[in-house]
């Protein structure tokens, strides 16, 4: 995968990944709140990929669903980070049919993972390794880097046919 598109102040691959605790989109009926979800659980089983985006974005818009097809597969965990309400993620995700797990990085809260991870743009695509090393880290939408991430995944994410864009800044 590349590193071309990944911008300067995003954490680079080798570097550790930051764990929080966020809340899921799924509702704990005892405090009212998403349930509480530490990072670190994405990738203890194997790889990870950490998608963090926003509902208003464009770009994110038309990365998630190819993100959809990823986590169909056994061998890549999909975990996106909404820096938005749940109310406003649910609905996007129900629209866009996407139902990987989706945490929330809140603004009232002062967005910390996005922060450690240096987002300065979205979508911002995180490939952590078992061990919680970043191997690799890009922004934007590229064809190239989600074929890639398909390999590791062991599943197509673009069809036969499908018109897709080589790249699209975030």
């Amino acid at each position: 995968m590349s590193a071309g598109h990944s911008d300067e102040g995003m954490l680079a691959a080798g570097s550790r990944a930051p764990s929080f605790e966020l809340h899921s989109l799924q509702f704990d009926k005892r405090n009212g709140k998403g349930v509480a979800q530490p990072l670190e659980d994405a990738w203890k089983n194997g790889p990870a990929l950490l998608v963090f985006y926003k509902i208003s974005c464009p770009v994110c818009q038309l990365t998630l669903p190819y993100l959809e097809r990823l986590s169909a597969g056994s061998r890549l965990h999909v975990v996106g980070i909404s820096q938005d309400d749940s109310g406003p993620t649910h609905s996007l995700l129900d629209r866009l049919h996407v139902a990987f797990t989706t945490l929330l990085d809140l603004e009232e809260n002062g967005y910390p993972a996005s922060n450690a991870y240096g987002i300065t743009s979205v979508p911002a695509l995180f490939l952590i390794d078992r061990g919680g090393r970043i191997a690799n880290s890009f922004s934007g939408f590229s064809k190239r880097d989600l074929e890639a991430l398909a390999q590791l995944a062991g599943v197509p994410v673009f069809h036969p046919g499908e018109k897709v864009p080589e790249w699209k800044a975030g």
